[in-house]
């Protein structure tokens, strides 16, 4: 087959003006958003005053608007606000910096009465104005030092009452490309707001919980203090915060990398911020990683190690395992290696010693882990079960043969209708791997013969299934040549 031609400038400059003229023309009739951009390309020849004009009655549009967005009109009008975005910063951003921040910050702003109009739940909304603010700090060091020493001001004009959180995220991202004077300014301007409206709230009468901007404002400090190099600030704030939303790992590292290791120790064990499910026992690896890196730092190499140790007996953590091996002496990698095995083998999850070897990788301790509980499998869990299926079945059929076995009797026995193609794709594999599967089957374990009679017993009515079973059944012959039966489609 031919390749299709790539399309290039130098490609389309030899079509001519007038061709390409009539195709832009063309495609504006069919593509509103495409129709926006031409129409600002064509405002543009005459100053970016005139780009910044078309772009305000967007804005307009979007801040008046109240009508609902349907479903249906989502992906559209999704378009259209990255058509204006992208206007914003490549039409007019190219011809003026500081008339396309300050349409960047208006656009920003209305994603509160956007969201009011549409169920974003898929995010592709949110994303839009991500973008719109990762695009400021393209902006922003274009804009000349008088610009931006005014960008804080304008930014506290346009989301400084915003709740939902890009004004944080607009400062984290700008603030690195601002003079150190505008943000010293900035973090006396934000300090002082703080201490009136906490005043103020005090003085108010509430009946419940109320939302408080000096939550955000504190947030943005920190991203000042950050980019101003003041971690004395920076850990400042964060202690203020409720202990369970102290960001303690975040801290930790940043006072190993300045050298105050006895201080990035007593905040890594502090109380604070953990994953969702997790032990509140000081052994997530995460944790446990920094902890060992800040003792090595502090010259406790063998606490370092003992910490790590603990943390792969607890957790089975392949990765903390690596980091212990790596820091032994010569020769001693290969016994510990053995021993961690042995106990993950013998861990009180399956599911756990299972990751594990999946991750180190070592499959053949997987298969093994999955035959000795191989009346533990839930086929509910078929978000990850056919995946490590299909792994195994080339070298450990026995060990695929029973994760399908679990997934194909859950999908019979709470006939999952929708899901009976793959039940007997499953079955197909399952007839495939018996060839070197029956013949390693533990004690107690049926063979694929007595276990499809079972199904038929079991699931005689289950019409939908059987018939997708026999429609595509296959003739099977094996070939001396190669390990695995040979699947040869009977002519019809």
């Amino acid at each position: 087959m031919a390749r299709k031609s790539a399309l290039s400038t130098d490609k389309l400059k030899g079509l001519g003006a007038d061709k390409l003229a009539q195709l832009v023309l063309e495609e504006a009739e069919r593509n509103a958003g495409f129709r926006r951009q031409v129409k600002a390309a064509l405002a543009g020849q005459t100053g970016p005053e005139a780009i910044a004009k078309l772009i305000d009655r967007r804005l307009s549009g979007l801040e008046r608007a109240k009508s609902y967005i349907d479903w249906d009109k989502a992906r559209a009008f999704r378009d259209d606000l990255r058509s204006l975005t992208g206007t914003i910063t490549t039409e007019l951003g190219t011809a003026s910096p500081t008339l396309a921040m300050d349409r960047l910050l208006r656009f920003v702003a209305t994603h509160e009465k956007v969201f009011e109009r549409m169920d974003d739940s898929s995010g592709s909304i949110q994303d839009v104005y991500y973008q719109a603010i990762s695009d400021a700090c393209d902006l922003v060091e274009k804009l000349s030092s008088a610009d931006a020493d005014l960008l804080p001001d304008k930014i506290m004009a346009a989301l400084g009452e915003s709740s939902h959180g890009y004004l944080a995220d607009l400062t984290r991202a700008v603030v690195p490309h601002l003079p150190k004077d505008t943000l010293t300014r900035w973090d006396a301007d934000l300090k002082a707001a703080i201490t009136e409206r906490k005043a103020a709230e005090e003085k108010r009468k509430s009946d419940g919980w109320h939302y408080s901007m000096t939550s955000q404002w504190s947030e943005m400090r920190q991203s000042i203090a950050t980019a101003r190099g003041d971690l004395d600030l920076l850990i400042a704030l964060e202690a203020k915060k409720h202990a369970h939303m102290q960001d303690t790992l975040g801290i930790a590292t940043k006072l190993l990398e300045a050298g105050r290791t006895a201080d990035a120790l007593d905040w890594l064990r502090k109380p604070g911020q953990r994953a969702y499910g997790e032990p509140d026992d000081g052994l997530s690896p995460d944790q446990v990683r920094l902890e060992a890196r800040i003792l090595e730092a502090m010259d406790d190499r063998r606490a370092a190690q003992a910490l790590r140790w603990r943390c792969f007996e607890a957790r089975l953590s392949a990765e903390t395992l690596r980091e212990y091996l790596k820091n032994l002496p010569d020769f001693e990698d290969m016994e510990a290696e053995e021993k961690a095995h042995a106990i993950a083998l013998n861990h009180a999850s399956p599911e756990t010693a299972l990751q594990f070897f999946l991750d180190w990788p070592r499959l053949d301790r997987a298969a093994q882990v999955i035959v000795a509980h191989r009346h533990h499998w839930d086929g509910r869990d078929w978000h990850i079960l056919p995946k490590i299926a299909g792994t195994m079945e080339h070298d450990h059929p026995l060990a695929a043969m029973i994760l399908y076995r679990a997934l194909l009797d859950d999908i019979l026995t709470r006939a999952r209708s929708k899901a009976y193609s793959h039940g007997a794709k499953y079955l197909a594999k399952l007839t495939l791997l018996a060839v070197d599967a029956d013949p390693a089957r533990p004690n107690g374990m049926t063979d694929h013969a007595t276990y499809l009679a079972g199904l038929k017993k079991a699931h005689p009515r289950k019409a939908g299934f059987w018939g997708l079973v026999d429609s595509d059944k296959p003739n099977l012959s094996t070939s001396s040549a190669a390990r695995r039966p040979v699947w040869v489609r009977e002519e019809r």
